[in-house]
């Protein structure tokens, strides 16, 4: 008898409210810290003159931070003959400044040579280059960390997937060391 009275007042209108707005706010919860990078991309598409591979973001993001890479990650490397030591620097070296600075700087005539420069390296399959993603990406970077990285813009391409031009990132790398050290 116990329990059919709790019952009863289990369905009463006042609980049947609280639990419709408590489901509400937590659907509503997930569904904001779900998408708050929903549209990063999630694949990295390596490519190497004629070799070409695809790992995660994630993976990626592991090796650059930690140094750690995943088996498909070493393979892909070694098959390349690429030092892991020299990528991971290249994708994590930073044009650091005050992210107010750097975003007029994207917003200067300088901007679109910054992303001119970062895109031979980092831009969507198939090689066409879409400046205004890049640049947002590279601006989300700035607002993240107040830097610019390779990686940062890798990690926030408004696309699923991205490539990375893997034969050109040292020479990438060495000219936006030469414009970091200009700031």
């Amino acid at each position: 008898m116990q329990i059919y009275q709790l019952l009863n007042r289990l369905n009463s209108k006042k609980f049947t409210k609280l639990l419709t707005q408590t489901v509400a706010l937590g659907v509503g919860a997930i569904v904001l810290l779900s998408s708050a990078n929903a549209n990063a991309a999630e694949q990295v598409v390596l490519k190497y003159g004629t070799f070409q591979g695809q790992i995660s973001v994630q993976e990626l993001t592991q090796f650059t931070e930690t140094g750690k890479t995943t088996p498909t990650l070493r393979a892909y490397l070694q098959a390349a003959q690429q030092d892991p030591t020299v990528a991971r620097k290249a994708l994590k070296a930073p044009i650091k400044a005050d992210a107010g600075f750097l975003n007029s700087l994207l917003s200067s005539w300088a901007g679109p040579v910054l992303v001119s420069q970062i895109g031979e390296v980092v831009h969507p399959p198939g090689g066409q280059l879409n400046q205004e993603a890049l640049r947002s990406a590279l601006s989300a970077s700035i607002q993240q960390k107040g830097e610019v990285t390779l990686l940062g813009a890798i990690q926030n391409y408004p696309n699923t997937s991205v490539e990375l031009q893997g034969d050109r990132l040292i020479a990438v790398y060495e000219r936006l060391s030469s414009l970091a050290e200009l700031l």
